[in-house]
């Protein structure tokens, strides 16, 4: 019997599922969703135990990463944008000065990324989200972990990571860089530099936050300033690798 070609493939922890058993949700969104019932609770006891489960297999899987850096940006800008040779530059001077390249394992600059720290012959990772439609980690991922929740794989991110490098993307990526001000701004890390390269693209968010948080003093000038904004990417790996110090 030939098995049926492009059935829709989604992944569970380390369960893969097709076709028909593909759910309408993903785990996320059952443990998320204030609508729900307590029936979960009574009917799926080892929710607590699954939690605890991707914790420890990230943490079994990357402690002994040795210096790494996440690099996030658009899963949705691919090759035919400027930003994919940029994202890749990052991956290969990252992994030259003596850096893991950690991001999401998805594609567009994510995959630039992986692919320029893997061609450059550094450690290539990929922490995978189980996503209502996705296309599995990219080929240039070689370590790579799919977690069923968001809250565990941020914590790998910031864990094992000496910065944050964010290219051009969206509300994922917006997601990750102000959780990462956030933990800085509330002591939770220390030492940890944030990039963001392209000035062009970030420049509005930059001059909203001096314009409106830091004038209102919803934010001190420091969480901003503390920031380097740059095109040059050597720089933001000098940067990067000097722990945030001096003057971004």
């Amino acid at each position: 019997m030939t098995a049926p070609k492009h059935r829709r493939t989604h992944h569970k922890g380390p369960v893969t599922l097709r076709g028909e058993r593909v759910p309408e949700r993903t785990t996320d969104q059952w443990l998320l969703d204030s609508r729900n019932s307590s029936e979960w609770l009574h009917t799926d006891p080892w929710r607590v135990m699954r939690i605890q489960a991707e914790f420890v297999e990230g943490f079994g899987a990357l402690a002994e990463l040795g210096p790494a850096v996440s690099v996030f940006g658009s899963a949705r800008l691919g090759a035919d944008d400027p930003a994919y040779e940029i994202a890749e530059q990052v991956g290969r001077e990252l992994a030259l000065a003596g850096f893991a390249v950690i991001t999401g394992g998805g594609p567009g600059l994510m995959e630039a990324a992986n692919k320029g720290a893997l061609e450059a012959g550094g450690t290539s990772v990929g922490l995978g989200i189980e996503l209502p439609f996705e296309t599995g980690l990219n080929q240039y991922v070689d370590l790579g972990i799919n977690f069923r929740y968001f809250f565990a794989r941020k914590t790998m991110f910031v864990k094992y990571a000496r910065g944050f490098i964010v290219l051009p993307g969206g509300l994922g990526t917006l997601d990750e860089l102000f959780e990462a001000m956030t933990l800085v701004q509330t002591g939770k890390i220390t030492s940890f530099p944030i990039v963001l390269i392209g000035r062009d693209y970030w420049a509005g968010l930059i001059s909203w936050m001096r314009d409106s948080l830091v004038t209102r003093g919803a934010v001190a000038d420091a969480d901003v300033a503390r920031i380097l904004v740059t095109d040059d990417v050597a720089a933001a790996v000098d940067f990067v690798a000097r722990g945030g110090e001096g003057t971004p």
